[in-house]
Parts: C-alpha cells; structure tokens; sequence
C-alpha cells in the first residue's frame, strides 16, 4: 500500500457532507432534544440513591428497563447498528421515541474500512497478526509507541499529508505534539517538515531525544542493508518548540511564538543508541525532568473515560507513553530517511504556509486552533481532533476545573466576549435557546460508548463498580452532609472486593473513619439494585455521542460562518479509539 494509493481513497472525504442549512437545522433538533433530557445528562451516577434517580424517569419507563439483563441493555438502548431487537415486554412510546431519537442525530461513529472487522475483536485487523505492532505501520515509527497511538498516528498522519498534497503545502504545524510521535511520523515517513509545539519543556526534551534514537535506528538499517533510502529534498528534521498556545493570543502571537524555537529545545536532533547510560545522562544536562504520567482518566463517578493526558492541561492533549513496542517485520509503509547533516536554517522573511494539525488537542485548545486557521491567512487547512469536551471554556462556566492559562487581567465590570468561549464557537449555536451544555453533560461525552456496551454483553464484573461508589455516598451524606460528590478517584480493582472492604478505602480517601459503621441490612438493599443503576448509566451514556454532535456541530457552523466548509471524518475505528472523529477543513483557494 503506498501514500499515493491511499490518499486517492480518501478524497472523497473532503466534500461537505451536509449544506449550511442542513446543519443549522440539525443543530436546532440537537439543542432542542438536549435540553428537553438535561436532567439525564446531567445526573450523576454517584447520586442515584441519595438523589432518587430512578424515580426521576417516566413512571411508565420503570417497569420495562428495571429487569433488564446486561445484554439486552446493550442491544436494545445503546447498539444503534443492533438489528435484531427482540423486547422482553412492550416499551411505551416515549422510550422507543428517545432511543431512537439519540441515535438519529448523532454523527455516525463507524469508520467504513472498519466495519470488516473480525466478529467479537476489540482491536482493528492491523493488531489482529500481533497485538501490539501495527502491521502497516513501519517498526521505526512503533517504538514507545503504544497500539492505541500507533493507529491514529498512522491514519490522522496520511490524512495530513493528503491535505498538504491538496494545498500544495510541504508544511505542517503539530499542536500540543507531546513526545512526537505523530511529529516523526510526518517528518521522517511521510517526508514533510513539521513544527512540533508543546508545552511541556520534558516533553520537549524527550520528543528531541527519540528523534535521536530514530536517526540512529536508519542509520542502523542503512548499513545493514547497504542501501540508500529515497530522500525529497526539502527534507528537514522536524522542529521542536517548547510553548504555550494562549487561547487568548492573535494568530500573530501563534506565528512569532511557532517562528522562535525555545533554547532548550533540540531543533537539529543527532543520531543516538538507545543506550540508558546515555540516556540518562543526556537528562543529567538538562536537569533532572518531572515524572510523565500517563493516566486513564476516571471521573468522580469512578468511570473510566478516554482522555489523553495533557501537559497543556486543556491546551495540550497529548498522551505521554513510554511504554516500548519492539518489532521488525517489514511495513508497506518505510520511513523516508533524512540526510545525516544538520539542514539548512529556514531563512525566509516571512512564515511559509503551513497545515494545522492537533491529535487529542485538549479542552480550549482545538477550538483555539480553528480560530487560527480561520483568521491566519498562513493556514491553507487544518485536521482537528478534539477531547476533554469538559474542559471547555463556556459563559456559564468560564473556569472548569482542570483549566490552567494565564491570569487574564480584565477592568471591573467587563467580561470576556461570547466568541472567546470554546463552546458555543458559532454565532448561530450561541443564538438557539437550549444551546447550555453542563460541565456534566460534556463529561460525559469523553466517555467510550462501545466499551461500556462491550463490558454489558460480557456481564463485565467491572459494571458494579458504579453501585459500590453511589452506595457508598449515601453514607458518606449521611457523615457529612456538606461533602458531596468527592474525589475517590481509582480503587484499584474495586470490582473484586467486598463492599465493605471498597467503603473502607473510599472512606480513607475522603477523610472519614474507615471503621465508619455500614448498617448491611441497607447496604444489602442498595446494592441488589445494580442493575437498575446500569440502566440509569446506559439512558445517559445515550446521550453521550449526542453532546459530542453538538460540540462538534458547532465547530462546523462556526467555520461555514467564516466562509470555510468542512468534513468530520470517523477516522478512527472507536472501539480503539473513542475520540474518533477529525475535523478537516481546506480554506477555498483565492
């Protein structure tokens, strides 16, 4: 498979999939539907006893859904492509009308070359030969690279180089690139020159020095196989700068901050072993870095959700992964090798027209993004894949938590324009009545619906965890009553224990005797009612791929109001990946 090959494939995806007016309208039917079941979106889970939330559904909805077996929860709620749909009893209208309407206004979430998939795999048919090596990703681009990232840096990198072939641009710009792993790809595989920018100075830092080990794995391979590699000459080495995107900065502030490389950053990497004396004394000179987590994110309902860890917090979104995939079968795809010199400094006056791309850019940050390539005439086009939907900025909630910027000092009595907010970014969104998306309710759209659907037809023990935690704040309230929804985070492996033993540790963590008497005769009754706290999770997962919708709607208004139309593309398979959709735009050629 080469390149040229595939990117023929795939343009089609750069035609409008729906006209201004269809998405105006769609965007009406989403807020008005949203708003209509807010109290499902923005429930919590955790609150199901100490707020009666079974008893918040339609009285005629109770008796249908509380019997329910996981299964069928599955099929019959939350697998919209499920064609067999066999009821148990006869569902009233209003329950057929919601499911139904929920999965007709979402965006489809299945990428077509995916759906060949092997009946009952988890993982794309790149992993089905090795689960961990992608076989059509070269062994070169693999290492530190977990599965999840090797597949989107692989399909989101020929997708980049599709648009630079379409706007005749050799240049990329990769926000929030974390370790540079999609950086390199482009780079070194696709041979285009990118500028890598990144917050965090120990990202930087370790970006630069798996650059190193890259050249030195080519060179490696050079003289092994005693062959030159084909090599376009415009090739540089990618760019590494180390800064923070200010959401509230010009594009010109973003193109002088992309035009000064930071002085810690290695913009002319030199070929380097993998050798850990070298390693670590390489960060000797630099000074010791922080520890890079990677964290698979849970919220205060003790749901895992997909979310990338992010050195920029919501501006970043980029995940920090260590972990080494080793491998040497041979791709379809090999790397074009850059000369083993340092290249020549871009000397040019001005800044070179470029292709904006950011993979999991975080919260604020991909709707920064877009108003850049809206407003800088440098950016031909841009692929924006977006996460951490609740770290968005919006009017109601300006400051969410997690949100980390600047101080921005403003006079008393001013406040910040409608169009600085990441949600609504659109003129007409902003203008509809129910257009409010609660913290909560954009929470719940970073979580990964075909996990849980996947977890609810293996009757996953995992799923009574969500009981423990909500039956576990009730006596919590009833200690303290001031102390609602707090932090647990993870208990690892808290599926497997007894509650007792789960309300011992969650109860430490909050501060409270961990002996705190448990009357069993309740607990016991509470936790007979798991299933129905998984229905109550799965009307609410339901709207999940809602929310997202709209957000993402909205980005499309927001850019065909700005004379731009766009494409979002289910790029990636979201069994693998949740965040799966891109966001492509090409700015009209003048």
């Amino acid at each position: 498979m080469s390149v040229e090959l595939t990117a023929a494939q795939d343009v089609e995806m750069f035609t409008p999939s729906l006209s201004s007016q269809q998405q105006r309208e769609l965007a009406e039917r989403l807020t008005t539907f949203l708003s209509q079941f807010s109290h499902l979106s923005d429930s919590f889970i955790i609150e199901f006893f100490t707020e009666d939330l079974w008893h918040t559904l339609p009285s005629s909805w109770q008796p249908v859904l509380q019997d329910l077996s996981y299964p069928q929860i599955a099929d019959l709620l939350l697998d919209a492509t499920h064609g067999d749909r066999r009821y148990p009893s006869v569902w009233p209208l209003s329950l057929l009308a919601f499911r139904a309407t929920a999965h007709a206004l979402a965006f489809p979430r299945e990428c077509g070359r995916e759906q060949g998939r092997t009946p009952g795999s988890v993982k794309p048919e790149e992993f089905q030969e090795n689960q961990s090596q992608s076989s059509l990703l070269g062994h070169i681009f693999r290492k530190h690279v977990k599965p999840k990232k090797q597949h989107e840096i692989r399909k989101l990198g020929m997708l980049v180089k599709q648009l630079c072939d379409q706007t005749d641009c050799s240049r990329v710009v990769d926000v929030g690139s974390g370790q540079g792993h999609l950086t390199r790809f482009l780079s070194f595989g696709l041979g285009l020159t990118v500028t890598a920018i990144e917050a965090d100075h120990t990202l930087v830092a370790v970006a630069s020095r798996f650059d190193g080990q890259l050249l030195w794995a080519l060179e490696k391979e050079k003289q092994k196989k005693n062959c030159s590699f084909q090599l376009p000459t415009s090739q540089s080495f990618p760019r590494h700068v180390a800064g923070w995107v200010n959401p509230k900065a010009s594009w010109e502030a973003f193109i002088k901050q992309l035009s000064t490389a930071d002085s810690s950053s290695e913009a002319h990497p030199t070929p380097s072993g993998p050798s850990k004396k070298r390693l670590r004394s390489s960060e000797h000179r630099r000074g010791r870095p922080r520890e890079v987590q990677t964290h698979g994110s849970t919220d205060s309902d003790g749901r895992s959700r997909d979310s990338e860890s992010s050195s920029q917090h919501q501006l970043s979104g980029r995940t920090s992964e260590e972990q080494t995939s080793s491998g040497d079968c041979c791709s379809c795809l090999q790397p074009v090798c850059p000369e083993l010199v340092h290249p020549e400094e871009n000397s040019l006056p001005g800044y070179p027209d470029f292709v904006l791309t950011g993979l999991h850019a975080c919260g604020d940050l991909s709707a920064t993004l877009l108003r850049h390539f809206v407003s800088c005439p440098h950016v031909r086009g841009i692929t924006s894949v977006a996460c951490c939907y609740m770290k968005i900025t919006t009017k109601e909630n300006p400051a969410p938590p997690g949100l980390v910027e600047p101080p921005v000092l403003l006079t008393p009595g001013q406040e910040p324009l409608p169009s600085e907010f990441g949600y609504p970014m659109s003129s007409w969104v902003r203008g509809l009545s129910g257009h409010r998306l609660s913290y909560k309710a954009r929470e719940g759209a970073c979580h990964a619906v075909e996990d849980y659907v996947r977890r609810l037809r293996e009757e996953s023990e995992l799923l009574r965890t969500h009981c423990y935690r909500a039956t576990l704040e009730t006596f919590i309230r009833d200690t303290r009553p001031d102390l609602r929804r707090a932090g647990i985070q993870t208990i690892k492996k808290a599926h497997l224990l007894p509650f007792t033993e789960y309300a011992r540790l969650g109860l430490a963590r909050v501060g409270l005797p961990p002996e705190l008497p448990l009357d069993p005769e309740r607990v016991e009754t509470m936790l007979r009612q798991q299933g129905r706290v998984v229905v109550y999770f799965s009307l609410a997962l339901l709207l999940a791929p809602v929310v997202e919708t709209l957000v993402l709607l909205d980005r499309m208004i927001y850019l065909q109001e700005n004379g731009v139309d766009s494409q979002l593309v289910a790029l990636f398979d979201p069994n693998f990946s949740p965040r799966n959709f891109v966001l492509v735009a090409l700015k009209p050629r003048e």
